[in-house]
């Protein structure tokens, strides 16, 4: 796949230009968005990355156009388990509702930044040494080991339980820091002093998370496909959106108790796929005397697009179904009291 200079030029304008419309449009005035507010605009950039993976199938192809949106139903998938995270990360620092937007949407661009730069540093490791899919993948099956055992004992961090990362306790012990939020600046000026407001931290605090949060979605994003440019698009639109889609899940959040569960299937199968594919273009001398293993089955995007969504699907539904009989149980056990 082919891409050229303008297109990729072409391709970051245009990210950039929406994530100026959003801020425009949704930030500079503070307001808590409404229900219906958060679904249209949700909506809107669901399908517009809906069109966006339609023409690069119809430029590029059947395969990498399921490539596309494989990538993307799974970053889209990793980002709603980010949001309960953020959550907490609002709820610790008390934000406001009106000054949440310009928080989570300095922390989505901080995020795509860093992908930018990971998707090119894997880029340049995978060109270079095809062992990385090796360590990709035994990475994403020990996070995918480790979320499951988080998922299954409950340890989903409530916000009294939350603790600020080191970064952000070194600013709140050497940086001047008010107590006191001034609407949605990051800066403000208290008895004649420049102070960092609480807004700041919060920042501060989401984009050392998504640094973080990027470290498990490129390794995953490559099990599914080696083109940087198809990496990059589908990390860039599953975020776009992601402030809304905070909005718009607001308590449905708790209700998918069993999201963790699915996606550390997901990432512990796409982990047993990037081992597989390392296996068939293996170059490790202590591996087969450095030969690829040509007897390890291939697993096509077709398949691991079946697969993501066929777990989406069942998890989703498992945790509404729990939900709503956890719900029918407490009311019972009222009624009787």
């Amino acid at each position: 796949m082919n891409v050229p200079v303008w297109v990729w030029e072409a391709t970051v304008a245009g990210f950039a230009a929406i994530f100026i419309f959003d801020f425009f449009s949704h930030v500079r005035k503070p307001h808590a968005p409404t229900l219906r507010e958060s679904a249209l605009w949700s909506v809107f950039y669901i399908s517009l990355a809906a069109i966006f993976g339609a023409g690069l199938w119809k430029v590029w192809g059947h395969d990498h156009g399921v490539e596309y949106f494989a990538g993307f139903i799974t970053e889209k998938s990793l980002s709603v388990d980010n949001l309960f995270v953020f959550a907490i990360i609002m709820a610790k620092f008390a934000v406001p509702r009106i000054y949440q937007q310009k928080a989570l949407l300095i922390g989505i661009i901080m995020a795509l930044i860093m992908r930018g730069i990971f998707i090119a540093v894997g880029a340049a490791a995978i060109n270079r040494f095809s062992w990385v899919f090796y360590l990709f993948g035994l990475f994403l099956l020990y996070t995918a080991f480790k979320l499951a055992i988080e998922s299954a004992q409950h340890k989903k961090q409530g916000a009294d339980e939350f603790e600020p990362n080191a970064l952000v306790k070194f600013a709140q012990r050497h940086l001047p820091v008010t107590d006191k939020f001034h609407e949605q600046r990051l800066l403000a000026r208290e008895n004649g002093k420049r102070v960092l407001t609480p807004l700041f931290l919060v920042v501060l605090t989401l984009g050392v998370t998504d640094l973080l949060f990027a470290l498990d979605s490129i390794p995953a994003i490559y099990g599914l496909t080696q083109e940087p440019y198809i990496v990059f698009t589908a990390n860039a639109f599953a975020l776009l959106g992601l402030l809304q889609l905070y909005f718009l899940l607001g308590g449905l959040l708790d209700r998918l108790v069993y999201l963790g569960f699915g996606l550390s299937l997901i990432l512990g199968f796409i982990g047993v796929k990037l081992v597989m594919h390392a296996m068939v273009e293996n170059t490790l001398p202590f591996i087969n005397d450095g030969q690829p293993l040509a007897w390890v089955p291939h697993i096509s995007t077709v398949l691991s697009l079946s697969v993501i969504i066929g777990i989406l699907l069942v998890t989703t539904v498992a945790s509404l179904l729990k939900s709503r009989h956890d719900r029918r149980q407490d009311r019972d056990i009222d009624t009787v009291e």
